[in-house]
Order: C-alpha cells, then structure tokens, then sequence
C-alpha cells in the first residue's frame, strides 16, 4: 500500500505539487483579500514553471524512465513527459495572455488561475492514465474546471452561454464515454488498459465481438467530444466565440492536448492488436474534420469562430499521422501538436492584441490595413497564418508534412487517398487564411489598435520565432517526440 511519504517522494511529485499549490493558492486569495487574482495569477505561473522543471529534470536524467503506481493505473513514460510538458507550456501560456484582458474588461478572479491549475492536474491525470477509472477521472477533474472557465464572466450574457452548452454537450459525452468503458469491462473482465489489450488478443481469430467493438465506439465517441472531432465537434465554435479570449486560447491549446494523448494512449496500449477495427473510425474522422474544418471557416467573420473551425480542422489533421497506426505515425502526431500549441498561443497573442480605446473588437474586417498602422503585428500574423495554411518552409508545413508521409509509408490504398484528401483541405483551408493577410495588407487602414502589453508581446514573440525559425533547426522536437512515440511502443 502506497503511503504519502511515498507518493511524495516518487514520480508523482508534479502532480500532487500542482493540486497542493492550487489549495494553498485558494486560501492565499481567501484569506489575503486578492480579489483580482494579481499575485496568485503570477504565482500560478510560477508553479507551473515549477512542475515543468520537475518533469524535465527526470527526463534528463532518467531519459528511458517507466513508473508505475495504483497497481499500473498511473503510468509515467517519455509519451506522458512530452505531452505534460506541451500542456504546461499551453496553460502557462494561456495565464500570461489573460492578465492586461481581465484588467481590462473586468471580470478578474483569483479562483480563475486556481482553476487552470486544477484542470492542468486533471490533464495529467489524462495523461498518465492507464485504466479506464483513471481516465475516466482525470476526464471529469479537466471538464468541471473548463465548465467553470467557460462561464467565468458571469454578467456576459455569451460566456454564460457558452459554459452552459459546454456543460451539457460534455455531460452527454460523458455519458457516451462511460457506457464505452462498461461494455469494454464486461467483455473483458477488466479496466486495465493492458488487460483490455490481452483479452481482445485473446477473442477468437484476433477478431473482437460485436460487444466489445461497440464499447470501443462509445469509449471513441467519447473522446471525440474532447479533440472536437467531427461529428462532435458542435460545441466548438459557439464555446470557442463565447468564453472569454485567453479562456479560448486554452481551450484550444492545453486540453486538446491532453485529450490527444489519452486517445493515442488508449488505442495503442489497450487494442494495438486490433487497429484494423478502430482505423476505420479514425479516418472517418480525420477526413469529416479536415473537410468541415476547411470549408465551414470560408464564410466566417469573427476570427474566435474562424479559429474554431480552423481548430477542427487541425484536429483532422493530427487523425492522419495516428490513422497510419504506427510508430512514426504517432511521432507526427506529437510533432504536429507541439507546432500547433505554438501557432495557436501566437495567433490568440495576435487576436488580444485587437484592442481600440480599451475595448476588444473580434471582427475580421477590423484588421483592415493593419500593414500601415503596426507592420510588425501585422507581420507576425501573416506568418502565423502562413504557417496554420501549411506554407513551406514555415514550422506548420512540417508539421502536416510529418503526419502525411507516415500515412502513404503504410502502403495501403485507403491512407494514400487519406493522404490525398489532406492535401486538398490544406490548400481549400489556405483561402481563409490568406484573405486575413489580404485584409491586413491591401484594404484601406482602420483605426490603429492600441499596444500590447508586455505578457502578451512575450508569448507572441516565443511563439513566432518558433514558427518561423523552426525549420533551421528541428532536431530537438523531432528527437524528444521519437523518443516519447518509441516509449508507447
């Protein structure tokens, strides 16, 4: 039986610091009367920063490390290293964007970092899961604090909205998910992942029976909801314009995360043996979600909206390099995520940078002429836009690049027109892109906008020179993401 001097003492330090400091950091704001969460917001980031220099001190020094703990209900390899790493870099991200926003509008918290911290442990969780009890648990701690997020301005009428349609769409996929997971249970005996995996090895002519593949179903379905994969994929937009704009900035980066790597987790540790059956499901929603997310953002004029439908499409995206059901398949997977974190936090930098007379404008047609009132926003945003339309030799042309090369390696006839197919979303998807920068550097100027603040130029100044400059030098990502595939397989 594990002890607390153990837990504290073993590989579970990151996730216990984080749930220790977001209960200290609520009685710092109770009791220290810190109604707009100035110091705790910061303090958050610093423990943030705390628990990534944790994980990445273990890595470096046992790179090749397994833990285990709750009898191999949490698990801790390179894969679950590298993505909490990509999910602390989103939520600290997020937290810096939303400081000058808050003080702005109004609406500052300090339950509002102490809630990013809760659903950052509920992701690792996620994460590390390796029983369906375990995900299912790290699922919900991550989905009550996002609700609450969602609707943390209480007195705007949109982000009421979007919390309550956040909450009742995540309660059905909730459901969906743990009626999945009881099926797969009662065929197989068991809620381990491992388990899972020996008793659908075990069914007769390696082919599952209908039982259990409709628990997989479900269980997908489930976690469908959570990647914004078409068809559920309904929530997305309308959440994603509601919430507020650094609240969306970490739904769209931090929590897909998350749930990317408990859907790779989950079907290559628990049906590996059986990817002919859940392939299948994988491509459909790659193509329905690369093609919804490339046309449906044609027609929009809010740029939240357009990032929504642009967010489903990446999504899509992602699906092909796990489609390929192999190891290189899911190195593209991390690598394209990674690229998309950053390209994500820039562009959301770029968007609260949208500011006139202290109020925030989200219109597209107000980027008009921004060439002329501030080149070097106006610059950086062409270059995030480039990158997210997938334009050599900018870091998001590499990122498709390596997600579709693995899919045409397989040498099957359906991955080369999944292939095929990705490459026509990207250039229909390119248009929308292209006609912000059309907008910026060739209409008539608007109104300029006001400066950006200091946190906010800091994550777009990070993340734009990762994005311009990744191609010069990008063995390090490629190396860490070989190396957190190689450990799932």
């Amino acid at each position: 039986m594990l002890t607390l001097l153990d837990l504290l003492h073993g590989p579970l330090k990151p996730e216990i610091l984080l749930v220790v400091s977001a209960m200290f950091l609520l009685m710092y704001g109770v009791f220290h009367h810190d109604p707009r969460g100035g110091n705790v917001s910061w303090l958050s980031v610093g423990v943030l920063a705390l628990v990534a220099f944790l994980i990445a001190y273990r890595a470096w020094n046992h790179p090749g490390a397994f833990d285990s703990s709750f009898e191999g209900a949490w698990v801790n390899d390179g894969f679950a290293r590298f993505m909490k790493m990509l999910v602390l870099i989103g939520a600290a991200g997020a937290l810096l964007l939303s400081f000058a926003y808050f003080r702005d509008v109004g609406g500052m918290r300090f339950e509002y970092p102490i809630l990013v911290l809760l659903s950052t442990a509920g992701m690792f969780m996620m994460i590390s899961a390796g029983d369906l009890i375990a995900l299912y648990l790290g699922l919900e701690m991550q989905s009550l604090a996002l609700y609450v997020l969602a609707a943390i301005r209480r007195n705007d009428v949109r982000s009421s909205e979007a919390g309550l349609k956040y909450f009742v769409l995540g309660a059905l996929s909730s459901g969906m998910l743990l009626y999945g997971a009881s099926l797969l249970y009662g065929f197989t005996g068991s809620t381990h992942f491992r388990d899972i995996a020996q008793a659908a090895h075990g069914m007769a002519g390696n082919v599952p029976n209908v039982g259990f593949l409709f628990g997989l179903v479900f269980l997908l379905a489930g976690l469908a909801f959570k990647i914004s994969a078409v068809p559920f994929h309904m929530w997305v937009p309308d959440v994603y314009q509601g919430a507020p704009t650094p609240v969306t900035a970490f739904f769209a980066a931090a929590p897909k995360i998350a749930a990317f790597a408990l859907l790779i987790r989950v079907l290559e540790t628990s049906v590996p043996g059986i990817s002919s059956q859940w392939q299948q499901i994988i491509v459909f929603m790659s193509i329905a979600s690369m093609i919804l997310g490339s046309v449906a953002a044609i027609g929009q004029h809010n740029i939240k909206r357009l990032m929504a439908y642009s967010s489903i499409g990446h999504g899509g995206f992602a699906l092909v390099g796990l489609a390929a059901g192999t190891e290189d398949g899911v190195q593209g997977v991390l690598v394209y995520l990674a690229i998309y974190l950053a390209m994500t936090l820039g562009t959301f930098a770029c968007i609260l940078a949208m500011r006139r007379k202290g109020q925030y404008v989200e219109e597209i047609h107000q980027l008009a002429g921004l060439s002329r009132t501030n080149l070097p926003l106006a610059s950086l945003l062409a270059a995030l836009m480039f990158s997210l339309a997938g334009i050599p030799p900018l870091a998001g042309f590499w990122a498709k690049f390596f997600v579709i090369i693995p899919a045409i390696r397989t040498g099957q006839t359906g991955m080369y027109i999944l292939a095929v197919i990705a490459v026509l979303a990207s250039v229909v998807g390119a248009y929308y892109y292209l006609r912000i920068i059309k907008i910026m550097f060739f209409d008539e100027p608007a109104e300029a906008f006001q400066p950006m603040p200091r946190p906010v130029r800091f994550v777009l100044g990070l993340a734009a020179a990762f994005v311009i400059l990744f191609s010069l030098y990008p063995a390090p990502l490629l190396d860490a993401a070989a190396r957190a595939a190689h450990s799932l397989f």
